[in-house]
């Protein structure tokens, strides 16, 4: 018990990461899902969002780290025995030989308390050590508190038009930005 009677919020530091295992799907799915509605909300349609179930998300997840492709990764965050949160990544999908973080959703309960700083670190160290000189990541233009965390964490939006793209995503029409950082050593930090 804290002060006053009060539990005490586990930091990020109480947590772990490992790499995950295709019995984490569920709980990632659990995760995955419940930050798209609580990040996406206002961002991509509420009957879109509505319409998402945990146990597609857990089928395409238990598919992805049963199989994984070659120099992807993906992680989990535990916090006291239970998935908070989850990262992955690995080669670009947009062909410049360059590294991806594909995810990196922290549950809304835990956000703020230095997990998902941690995870994208750690998302950044599997990289360099998957082989990649630099990194990047997608986000929607409309996220700022996104943005905000990427931008705090050493990622950045170079404004370049190859680093903005329009399409549709849910129904809706949406931007996405594309930030990147240098993976110049084994740490994942750039130099």
């Amino acid at each position: 018990m804290g002060k006053g009677g009060a539990v005490p919020t586990p930091d990020a530091h109480s947590g772990l990461i490992r790499p995950a295992v295709p019995g984490d799907a569920d709980a990632i799915a659990a995760v995955h899902l419940g930050t798209w509605r609580d990040a996406y909300a206002g961002i991509l349609p509420a009957a879109f969002l509505d319409a998402q179930r945990v146990d597609e998300f857990a089928k395409r997840w238990r598919g992805r780290l049963t199989d994984p492709a070659e120099r992807s990764f993906a992680l989990v965050y535990e916090q006291q025995g239970q998935v908070r949160a989850f990262a992955s990544g690995g080669l670009s999908r947009d062909g410049d030989g360059g590294g991806e973080v594909y995810t990196i959703y922290v549950d809304p309960a835990c956000q703020g308390r230095g997990a998902g700083a941690r995870l994208l670190e750690a998302a950044a160290r599997s990289l360099a050590g998957a082989g990649f000189t630099e990194a990047g990541l997608w986000v929607f233009a409309e996220n700022h508190s996104a943005r905000g965390f990427y931008e705090a964490q050493g990622w950045r939006h170079s404004g370049a038009p190859d680093a903005v793209k329009v399409g549709t995503f849910g129904g809706a029409r949406n931007t996405e930005v594309r930030y990147a950082r240098p993976l110049n050593n084994a740490s994942g930090k750039a130099s």
